[in-house]
């Protein structure tokens, strides 16, 4: 049987980039996997049914308590439960490098919207589901930039630095309950918004992969055994931790 089968899994930011690698990753695991994202998510739907797997596309803004709300209600309505919820929607691709006292107030307030606030929300809408289960697998994403203190996207940086605070705070509060609450922290990846971004691709790509002890590009595909795992049974002793994977840029 697949590690995954049957389970029913919220993945936000899934119509591209790691949020659509990791919907298709977890959908050949035997998944249905709600597509959650601002952006249609269609594409991915249909990638993963021609697969053979399920999934459906919920529109979502995780920076409203509104949407959130309204998405886990619509999850628990059609399947009566919620195995798992990826926290993967998140500001950055788009973002230009600048000094830190460059950054507008109007930019800092709507990174923190959708990369803290977003997951904030997302968590504590769907704990008392997983609380009456008795069971559930909330997974953040964080960022290796955290470990480094990486220059020219502070806002960004410090809102992944939130994300790995958050987690260890609401897998304390949640394990009792049997909730494993883990983040993974990728590094530099190549998704459609990065290739996308020439500041985030070039001379900054490759010094990034000059620091890895595994000296190559980092792909979606990547980071998807990672994210199987973390929801799988196979972490079900594993709560308040934030893996890193990047090809050993950073090693904790």
């Amino acid at each position: 049987m697949a590690r995954l089968q049957d389970k029913i899994i919220i993945i936000t930011g899934g119509a591209r980039g790691i949020g659509a690698a990791f919907c298709k990753a977890v959908a050949a695991e035997g998944a249905v996997v709600i597509v959650s994202d601002v952006r249609d998510g269609a594409g991915t739907v249909k990638a993963i049914e021609a697969e053979g797997g399920r999934a459906i596309f919920i529109h979502s803004d995780v920076a409203n308590s509104k949407s959130v709300n309204d998405l886990i209600n619509d999850v628990v309505k059609r399947y009566g439960r919620i195995d798992a919820l990826v926290n993967n929607a998140a500001i950055f691709a788009n973002l230009q490098r600048q000094n830190f006292f460059e950054i507008g107030e109007q930019e800092w307030d709507d990174v923190m919207a959708v990369n803290v606030r977003g997951p904030f929300l997302l968590c504590k809408a769907v704990a008392p589901v997983m609380m009456k289960q008795k069971a559930g697998k909330i997974i953040n994403i964080a960022s290796g930039t955290v470990f480094k203190g990486q220059t020219g996207i502070t806002h960004y940086v410090t809102s992944k630095g939130a994300i790995v605070a958050l987690t260890r705070c609401v897998a304390r509060e949640l394990g009792d309950y049997n909730i494993n609450v883990n983040a993974i922290a990728p590094g530099l990846t190549m998704s459609e918004g990065v290739l996308s971004n020439p500041q985030m691709t070039g001379a900054g790509a490759n010094a990034t992969l000059n620091t890895r002890a595994l000296k190559r590009e980092q792909q979606p595909e990547d980071l998807t055994g990672t994210l199987v795992f973390l929801c799988s049974s196979d972490s079900d002793f594993m709560t308040g931790h934030t893996m890193v994977v990047d090809g050993g840029s950073v090693m904790r």
